[in-house]
């Protein structure tokens, strides 16, 4: 079997560009799975692997927030807005809009805060709670994970 150690390599930068813990690409029947603690190579065939298919092996499963942002709250804050999946977090609808919200905002229930995109569906997530702005905590286009604090309303 021959181990591409590029791709292996690559994997491994988005790991860190990323902050998620593990990445799992295939092509055919053969698959490359790269976590923070093991690498894991499965073959049960031929084939190069590319890693432009590049996506979490699981985003259902709950992964650890990113804490090393400046300015994080805990997930327990009651007014904490927290990611439901793992994505690519936007503040506007589209390049150059202006943003959903701000910081010193009053929103209502059912106003939308952001868009998460997760594998090529763009997913509103609005407010479950009326209230002000007082903390966004991430930035337009920052991958986040399951559970991660984008925002608080108090």
């Amino acid at each position: 079997m021959k181990i591409d150690s590029d791709a292996i390599r690559q994997l491994a930068g988005l790991l860190d560009e990323t902050g998620l813990t593990e990445i799992e690409v295939g092509q055919g029947d053969k698959v490359i799975r790269v976590s923070r603690s093991a690498v894991t190579v499965t073959h049960a065939g031929s084939g190069p692997v590319s890693a432009a298919s590049v996506m979490p092996s699981d985003p259902t499963a709950p992964q650890s927030a990113n804490m090393n942002a400046p300015g994080t709250v805990a997930s327990a804050h009651p007014g904490a807005v927290t990611s439901p999946m793992v994505g690519t977090v936007y503040l506007s609808s589209a390049p150059g809009a202006a943003p959903f919200v701000s910081k010193g905002a009053t929103v209502k229930v059912g106003d939308t805060l952001v868009i998460i995109e997760a594998m090529k569906v763009m997913n509103p997530i609005k407010a479950d709670r009326a209230g002000t702005v007082t903390q966004i905590l991430v930035e337009n286009g920052q991958p986040v994970e399951f559970a991660e604090v984008l925002m608080v309303i108090e």
